[in-house]
């Protein structure tokens, strides 16, 4: 047991002094590295960068080992360190997308003149084109339904037929559905003594040519047609007679009427139609004439 601990003390002593003896070895070493930098007589030295990527390993001397050994230390071979390229990833272009082509301009289309007069009449003089009424009509029909008790869908077809034609001749619309209203109360059925139908209450027989070879006897109930050929009966007194307020004494089959009571109370009623569009100017064509 004496033996056994003895044995130990001597191997600390050993290992220790060992160690010593390593230190001193490493520490002459670098004392004499440093003598024979400052005997260089070349001038400073030149690190070029590839210099710097050398074998970083270093082996062991005789006195390590043996300490180490004498210590029972592992020793690992040196660790070489290697120059590791950097990998360079390649990025494809970005390829913008090209600038939209800008639409054409559209292009203007000129309307066509308004056909003004007889000369309206052509191959089909009925035909018309489908629309809205304007802000006026659109006031005249609703004051129309609630006043004469008609459906407005009744009376629509008519007062788009009045705007459309009274621009073609030249009149006012409103002339023309004050008309409507002294002559029916806008029946569109309605039929005189004196065989007059429709809205505007033309007679068929002394109007055959504005009505056209294809229609049938009852084409004037159909107040789109009805209109038409009220308003170029009117157009007709006015080129005449030279005088609107001829004209429609023509119309009503009233020329000998020195008082022209129909001309007066068909446009007491377009004033009031005026009003009701919307119209600041409520003078007649009468009036204007006058």
């Amino acid at each position: 047991m004496k033996h056994a601990t003895r044995f130990n003390a001597l191997a600390r002593q050993a290992g220790v002094a060992a160690l010593g003896l390593a230190h001193g070895v490493m520490l002459s070493a670098g004392l004499v590295g440093l003598v024979n930098v400052a005997n260089a007589t070349d001038g400073p030295t030149q690190v070029r960068f590839s210099d710097t990527f050398v074998d970083t390993a270093v082996e062991p001397t005789v006195s390590e080992l043996a300490m180490a050994s004498g210590l029972g230390l592992r020793v690992s071979p040196p660790m070489t360190l290697a120059t590791v390229a950097p990998v360079l990833s390649y990025t494809p272009p970005i390829r913008l997308a090209p600038e939209p082509e800008s639409a054409p301009e559209p292009t203007l289309k000129l309307a066509k003149p308004a056909v003004k007069g007889m000369d309206a009449l052509g191959a089909d003089p009925f035909a018309q084109d489908e629309g809205e009424l304007s802000a006026e009509m659109a006031r005249v029909r609703d004051w129309i339904a609630d006043t004469y008790r008609v459906s407005e869908n009744t009376i629509e077809p008519a007062l788009a037929a009045a705007e459309t034609h009274a621009e073609e001749l030249g009149f006012d619309p409103l002339l023309i559905v004050a008309i409507m209203a002294v002559e029916s109360s806008f029946n569109p059925r309605a039929v005189s003594n004196m065989g007059a139908q429709g809205l505007m209450q033309v007679i068929p027989r002394y109007h055959k040519d504005k009505l056209g070879a294809n229609r049938g006897r009852n084409a004037l109930f159909d107040p789109v047609v009805n209109v038409r050929v009220g308003t170029l009966v009117l157009h007709e007194g006015l080129q005449r007679y030279g005088s609107m307020q001829r004209a429609l004494q023509y119309y009503n089959g009233a020329l000998k009427d020195p008082k022209a009571r129909y001309t007066r109370k068909v446009m007491a009623l377009k004033k009031r139609l005026m009003t009701i569009a919307g119209r600041t100017d409520t003078r007649t064509g009468v009036e204007l004439a006058g």
